[in-house]
């Protein structure tokens, strides 16, 4: 299974290589909360998969061929073929890959959802399920929970306090294995923070022995 914490890959860097038949690759970042939504479907749908971590202060050269902007997650298969923007990569990997299908089938309730998904500072009022999705997870609560994960770490956990749901949909989400695998302990994310807001390319990095 993929290595989370592996280092990043900078401009001068070596390109990691085909994709290893049976795997596929994310090109991510630790902190990145659209890569965070892949990766928790990667880890919600048991998809073997390794994980590529990129500078965003100093990105290979290389890279830009995975991504016209240079930007974060891309999906990569051995087959060479790539898969950008998040909701996209995670509705990929649902329809692509066998196991729990996260995306509903019916059409309604996969269309609300995306209408949902567009909402999302204006559904709390609406929520009267424990999951948005329904009694149980699914890919809306995994594209949304990046965001709420750094709460705290932004010092606006307080902005829950007055929506029991919420806080219930919270806890529950915090139960959840693919969740609590990629949890980012919160004074490592704060380090993190600190560097990238002062423009140093090692703020990917921080957190992670030499």
């Amino acid at each position: 299974m993929a290595n989370e914490a592996s280092k990043t890959l900078g401009k001068g860097s070596v390109y990691p290589g085909p994709v290893p038949e049976g795997l596929i690759r994310i090109y991510s970042m630790r902190f990145c909360p659209y890569a965070h939504r892949t990766r928790l479907i990667l880890r919600a749908k048991g998809i073997r998969h390794e994980v590529i971590n990129i500078n965003l202060r100093n990105k290979p050269e290389w890279y830009y061929t995975k991504h016209p902007f240079g930007q974060i997650p891309v999906l990569e298969n051995s087959k060479c073929q790539l898969i950008y923007e998040s909701v996209i990569a995670c509705e990929y990997l649902d329809d692509a890959y066998p196991g729990k299908k996260l995306c509903p089938y019916d059409p309604y309730e996969r269309a609300r959802q995306k209408m949902l998904l567009d909402l999302f500072y204006k559904i709390l009022g609406y929520q009267n399920t424990i999951f948005f999705g329904g009694d149980c997870i699914s890919m809306i609560d995994y594209l949304f929970w990046p965001w709420f994960e750094r709460l705290d770490v932004y010092g606006i956990a307080d902005c829950v306090t007055h929506t029991p749901a919420l806080r219930l949909w919270i806890e529950a989400m915090k139960q959840d294995p693919a969740v609590c695998a990629l949890l980012i302990d919160k004074n490592i994310f704060l380090g993190f923070l600190n560097l990238y807001f002062q423009n140093d390319p090692g703020a990917f990095d921080y957190g992670l022995s030499c």
